[in-house]
């Protein structure tokens, strides 16, 4: 059975994974958008202390990502399926 910790790495690998055949700087700020727009605040804060003490089994783009995050805070908005639907519009992210 995988930890709360071992899931998080999982999930931030994936992504960072179907987001590498992107140029590198892209798909790190890509992988950095998605944790922002995607992952519940708690999320997020117990991956920040994982990178705090080293990020362990995390893939280097994903590394890269939450650090970028970490440090720096959300990007701007890097795919279309972080961009949300404005009122009574649909098609503007994965969700709808």
């Amino acid at each position: 059975m995988m930890s709360n910790m071992d899931r998080l790495v999982y999930m931030a690998n994936q992504i960072a994974r179907n987001l590498t055949a992107q140029d590198p700087e892209l798909a790190c700020a890509a992988t950095a958008d998605h944790i922002a727009s995607f992952w519940d605040p708690r999320m997020r804060a117990l991956i920040f202390d994982h990178l705090e003490k080293g990020g362990e089994g995390l893939s280097e783009m994903a590394l890269a990502a939450i650090r970028q995050l970490h440090d720096a805070g959300p990007p701007a908005h890097v795919t279309r399926a972080t961009q949300f639907n404005h009122v009574d519009e649909s098609g503007h992210s994965d969700a709808g």
